[in-house]
């Protein structure tokens, strides 16, 4: 059902009065609270306000549906009417889809200052343009998340809901000033926050906007210049910070072209409905092996030493040196036959053709401007008498020149380049003359397209330093197509000018004499639709963003010019050890404009696992940044027997009517129940779940790596943490 239906629904149950045009009642109320908290006196101005709102959405979803149903039956018309008419579907169609989610839980609470401002997830006005609702994103509902007791920021109270099933199951209200305790409750500060961090996990991520705090706030609300790095032990909300930063920036800076980047699918199929939830669907999620075409089937590098090798700056580098081995001009001249004349091509003429292309052009597309530049030094040299498009179809059709010029520039595909680069020692010796000789003799190897994660960022070099060869050949042809629309344009105009059939009376005719009238009417929308991750984007959120390599980070640094990213991680969760500040591993991939910002709190894991995971983490990293749990389950770390794991599974699943179960570190066991899941450590990464069973965490390895993937899989908890051991 869409929000408008949903809506209706509603206000079938509320009567009597009418309110913008909408009759409504109070028979049934929104409040399903404690009796406490039920007193008309504590929530009469709330239910008077959802009643407007409640007719403002009907009506804003009506009048959302008339637009999108006149749009739709608008011609489609061509060129930029035609894409113009498609953005304006997507957008009604998107705005649509976002109310659909909600009813009045769009509102996530109220806050008083000079007067009562309701907050929601969308900006929401009355047919009058009463402002019902501001956007949380909006400076206005700033103090709403921003506000404390040390800095109240002009309020005297602030109310937060908590929705359940579009009903409110709790509210709490919070006082900044003396005045502000007349017409509230009992005051529970905090504590129905923190009870909240204690609902059970589903197989998506949960709502939280209405309870993000004035310290995860303010990394949202940060400005976008620059490289943000949001830094944080377990459960201090770092996802939750880029997710609502990324709709932030959305909406703040008006920002189009934004790439998510997360760990692992798991990850991203837990996190996917957040955006869309805050109305926003025009970001691009993915994992950084998504970002080249081999990635879907790149294996893991086996040999730690080649793993590292490939995972420097210089070894991304060494791309550039392959593909400039094939743009060296040739050393020696030719004679070039035409049909009455020879003509010189010296060393000097390739040397000058093969500057035509400008910095920055790739390769293959360079290839076309080499070549016309070198048909144009041979037309400048002939003495013959042949005109010149009869001379250049006869330069066209020389084999000897053509031969001569596919072996000095040749077409090249990303595969060929890395592929010589791990099979002709030589070669890679040329591109990477600081490589010692057994670290080259590592490199080689039997199958050099057998790709691994760690080649990925050598394809993806070679792929934007040499362009596609077909989209190359596509250009040409779309370049040839609109050419030949324009001729035929310009002969139909000219023939109606001519003619004098038209004439509006309005300066339509002179008009169309202007070439720039001419130029709209061509239609360019056969344009070769391109890779959407291949950028530019305006900013890039990372997440788990500690464990990418040198090599990787220049993945997305070529997709993302301005250099704007937030950066979102936990040095201490670093599988291979992250000793540098992120100042100074930022700045060697080249980012030099980084501000931190540490998050310290632990809304997600209880105190009781935080203290059998602190001293995990402790012996190897005795600096790591553990965060300080603000809550405790008051459920004990269990430890067994591996024996007793269906046991354990199958108990939980019958006491627990709702939640999520992960059993961490057995690969050979298969859930029997939706809500169980089983995972690796390095699969786990950045999700939650109710109940964690660990299985042979002392398997998990020795040194740095073993400590971080125990510590990673302990913490994933919110409810109970379970240890078993053979």
């Amino acid at each position: 059902m869409g929000a408008c239906g949903k809506t209706r629904v509603l206000l079938k149950n509320r009567c009597s009065q009418p309110v913008s045009g909408v009759f409504v009642d109070h028979l049934t109320s929104v409040f399903d609270v404690p009796p406490a908290k039920a007193d008309p006196a504590l929530i009469a101005e709330d239910e008077k306000h959802f009643t407007a709102v409640a007719a403002s959405l009907a009506q804003t979803v009506a009048r959302l549906e008339d637009q999108l149903e006149t749009v739709r039956r608008a011609p489609a018309g061509k060129g930029r009417q035609a894409i113009d008419r498609d953005d304006e579907i997507r957008r009604l169609i998107a705005r649509l889809r976002a109310l659909s989610r909600y009813s009045l839980d769009i509102c996530l609470g109220r806050m008083v200052g000079d007067e009562p401002v309701y907050v929601g997830r969308f900006g929401l006005t009355d047919s009058e343009g009463r402002r019902l609702l501001v956007d949380w994103r909006s400076p206005a509902a700033e103090p709403f998340f921003g506000a404390t007791h040390a800095r109240p920021m002009g309020l005297t109270s602030r109310r937060r809901y908590r929705w359940t099933r579009g009903r409110i199951t709790d509210y709490w209200d919070e006082v900044f000033t003396p005045d502000g305790l007349e017409g509230h409750a009992a005051l529970d500060d905090q504590s129905a926050f923190i009870a909240s961090l204690g609902g059970n996990r589903s197989a998506r991520m949960r709502d939280v906007l209405g309870t993000i705090q004035a310290d995860q706030d303010a990394i949202i609300r940060a400005g976008s210049s620059g490289a943000l790095v949001v830094d944080g032990g377990p459960g201090t909300g770092k996802t939750v910070v880029a997710l609502h930063r990324t709709a932030y920036l959305l909406y703040s800076d008006r920002r189009r072209g934004v790439l998510f980047v997360g760990p692992h699918e798991p990850y991203l199929a837990y996190v996917g409905d957040v955006l869309p939830s805050l109305g926003e669907e025009d970001v691009q999620t993915c994992m950084l092996r998504d970002l080249v075409p081999e990635g879907l089937t790149a294996g893991e590098e086996t040999d730690p030493h080649v793993e590292r090798l490939k995972s420097s700056v210089a070894i991304v580098g060494a791309i550039e040196a392959a593909v400039r081995f094939y743009e060296e001009p040739p050393s020696k001249g030719m004679v070039v036959a035409t049909d009455d004349d020879e003509i010189r091509l010296t060393a000097a003429d390739w040397a000058e053709a093969f500057d035509a292309p400008g910095p920055g052009t790739p390769h293959n597309e360079g290839r076309e401007q080499v070549w016309d530049e070198l048909l144009a030094i041979l037309a400048a040299k002939y003495q013959g008498d042949e005109p010149g498009d009869l001379l250049r179809r006869s330069l066209l059709r020389n084999r000897e020149l053509a031969a001569a010029f596919n072996r000095a520039w040749p077409l090249l595909e990303p595969e060929d380049i890395v592929a010589d680069l791990w099979s002709v020692p030589a070669y890679l010796r040329r591109c990477a003359p600081w490589l010692r000789p057994e670290e080259i003799r590592a490199l080689q190897r039997m199958d050099p397209r057998a790709w691994t994660v760690s080649d990925l960022p050598l394809l993806d070099a070679a792929r934007h330093r040499l362009g596609s060869s077909s989209e190359a050949r596509l250009r040409r042809r779309q370049e040839a197509t609109l050419a030949a629309q324009r001729v035929d344009m310009d002969r139909v105009v000219d023939e109606l000018i001519a003619s004098h059939a038209y004439d509006d009376g309005e300066g339509l005719m002179q008009m169309l004499v202007q070439k720039d009238m001419r130029d709209v009417l061509v239609d360019e929308g056969t344009a070769p639709a391109g890779d959407p991750l291949a950028g530019p984007f305006a900013h890039v959120v990372v997440d788990e963003a500690q464990e990418l390599t040198d090599a990787q980070w220049q993945m997305l640094l070529q997709r993302c010019p301005s250099r704007s990213f937030t950066i979102v991680g936990d040095r201490a969760q670093a599988r291979h050890g992250f000793t540098e500040s992120w100042q100074e591993r930022l700045a060697r991939i080249g980012l030099d404009r980084v501000t931190v910002a540490s998050l310290t709190i632990n809304y997600r894991t209880p105190a009781e696992v935080m203290a059998e995971a602190e001293p995990v983490i402790r012996t190897a990293l005795p600096d790591a940044n553990v965060p300080t749990s603000i809550r405790s389950s008051g459920v004990p770390v269990l430890h067994g027997s591996t024996s007793e794991l269906a046991t354990i599974v199958d108990g939980w699943l019958a006491a627990h009517a709702e939640g999520i179960a992960c059993v961490i570190g057995d690969p050979s066991f298969e859930p029997t129940a939706a809500r169980v899941r089983s995972l690796t450590p390095t699969l786990a990464k950045g999700l939650e779940f109710d109940l964690v069973v660990l299985i042979d965490p002392a398997s998990f390895g020795s040194g740095i790596e073993g400590a971080v993937d125990r510590y990673v899989a302990m913490t994933r908890a919110t409810q109970q943490l379970v240890i078993l051991t053979s």
